[in-house]
C-alpha cells in the first residue's frame, strides 16, 4: 500500500513539474486577420461573387415559379400529355437550379475553391509565422484566444499576435 502511494505521489510530482515547463502563448485571428489588407480584399471578391451567384440562382427560381403558376392556372384546360410534359418541365428546371446551387455553393463549389485560393494562402502564411515564433521562443502549445471559447482570462503579455503581425510584414 506504501509503495503504491508513494509511486502515484512522485508520478504527480513528475507530472505537475512537467506541466509547469510548458510555456504558453496566445494570438487573436481575428485582431490578425483585421490587419491583412489581403484577407478583406480577398472576403470582398468571396461577398461579391456569391451575390453575383445568387443572384443567378435566384432569377431561375422566379422562372420556375413563374412556370408553376401558370401551370397551376392551365391546369383545368390541359390533356394528359400536356400536364405530365408541362410538369417534367417543372421538375426538370427545378433540379437543374439544385445542381447549379451545388456548382456554386456545395462543398466542392466554386466559392469553395475561390475561398481556398483566396484565403489559405493568407492562413498557411499565418500558421507559418506562429510556427517560427513558438519554435524561436519555446513555446509549447499557441491558442487562437478567437476560437477558443473556454479561455476567461489571459495574460496580454503571452498575447504573440502583434509578433505575428510583425513576422508577416504587417
Amino acid at each position: 500500500m506504501k509503495k503504491t502511494l508513494f509511486f502515484i505521489s512522485l508520478f504527480m510530482v513528475f507530472a505537475l513539474g512537467s506541466t509547469n515547463a510548458q510555456q504558453y502563448a496566445l494570438i487573436d485571428m481575428e485582431y490578425i486577420l483585421d490587419r491583412i489588407p489581403g484577407y478583406e480584399n480577398a472576403n470582398k471578391q468571396l461577398e461579391s461573387l456569391s451575390k453575383q451567384w445568387q443572384s443567378e440562382v435566384d432569377k431561375e427560381v422566379e422562372a420556375v415559379d413563374a412556370m408553376y403558376k401558370k401551370y397551376q392556372a392551365d391546369l383545368a384546360s390541359l390533356a394528359g400529355e400536356e400536364k405530365t410534359r408541362r410538369e417534367n418541365e417543372i421538375v426538370s428546371k427545378e433540379n437543374a437550379i439544385q445542381e447549379l446551387r451545388n456548382t456554386y455553393f456545395g462543398a466542392q463549389g466554386e466559392l469553395f475553391k475561390r475561398r481556398e485560393k483566396l484565403i489559405k494562402p493568407i492562413q498557411d502564411g499565418i500558421y507559418e509565422a506562429v510556427k517560427e515564433i513558438a519554435t524561436a521562443s519555446g513555446y509549447t502549445v499557441v491558442v487562437d484566444r478567437a476560437s477558443a471559447t473556454s479561455i476567461i482570462f489571459a495574460s496580454p503579455g503571452i498575447d504573440i499576435s502583434d509578433q505575428v503581425l510583425s513576422r508577416l510584414g504587417y
